[in-house]
């Protein structure tokens, strides 16, 4: 969620009236590590999420927008951008020339493509429509494998990368570990971030995973500090999200069905 601040409480002293700001998808993790202490409140599911007027936050719970974002602009960020970043340099320790797969044409792969881009990375990707592998390649993807047509992707994209990349983002789970796992270059990272198949199981074999020497992260999104990291970038970088749609608040149920048939490329936006 993304707003203007309207009233703080007496004690607050970094935001003030005015302010433009978005909220955490962990709301109580500031820095440091994951615990189970900083992660229960997530927002929009424990806790109120942004589907309203009116929200009170502690002030510790929000962060600054990218100077030059709209509202709908920086909506994008704290959930798909903040998990992409993480992945990226967090875990995956990305240096310019690294190679990086993306998985798809969701909001967390396109904003993963551009911040590797914007890192000097080279990137492979999967999609299986034709026309979004066209949208991919003008937007710096040196190759797109059509992840239907070709049974194994992953060794695909492992012989185009000339021995694979050095950090994947994996976002089906089951369905694509496997081909991640081949993708991946010896002492790479391979980032664990969904379950878009739709299964919570899968096979992998494991002798190629520890063989390749590779590093496996399960990750859910990212802290206040990593954010604020993020919003730095972006600037730096003059990086601008990809919107598809943008629905009104009385079209909140047309935005999840939208999100369903998997037809966006980017990210959907609900506007109040």
């Amino acid at each position: 969620g993304t707003g203007e601040v309207v009233e703080v409480g007496s004690a607050v002293q970094k935001w003030q009236r005015g302010d433009r700001v978005m909220s955490l998808f962990f709301p109580n993790w500031i820095d440091g590590l994951p615990s189970p202490q900083n992660t229960p409140a997530i927002s929009g599911e424990t806790v109120d999420g942004f589907a309203c007027e009116y929200s009170c936050v502690p002030a510790s719970a929000l962060t600054a927008m990218p100077k030059d974002y709209t509202f709908a602009e920086a909506a994008t960020l704290p959930c798909a951008a903040l998990t992409a970043w993480r992945g990226l340099f967090e875990e995956g320790q990305l240096q310019s020339g690294q190679k990086v797969l993306i998985e798809g044409t969701g909001g967390m792969s396109i904003f993963g493509l551009q911040f590797a881009k914007a890192a000097g990375a080279e990137i492979y990707a999967t999609t299986s429509s034709p026309e979004k592998a066209e949208i991919l390649k003008s937007m710096g993807a040196s190759a797109v494998v059509n992840y239907k047509e070709d049974e194994r992707w992953g060794r695909t994209i492992a012989k185009a990368s000339q021995g694979g990349v050095n950090v994947a983002l994996d976002v089906g789970g089951g369905s694509t570990m496997q081909h991640s796992i081949e993708a991946t270059a010896m002492n790479g990272h391979i980032i664990s971030i969904g379950i878009l198949s739709g299964g919570r199981k899968g096979s992998i074999t494991f002798p190629k995973f520890f063989f390749k020497h590779q590093h496996m992260h399960g990750i859910a999104v990212g802290n206040r500090n990593m954010q604020e990291d993020m919003v730095q970038f972006i600037e730096q970088h003059h990086i601008k999200p990809i919107i598809d749609r943008q629905f009104a608040f009385e079209g909140l149920a047309d935005a999840f069905r939208h999100q369903e048939s998997g037809a966006h490329f980017g990210k959907i936006v609900v506007k109040y």
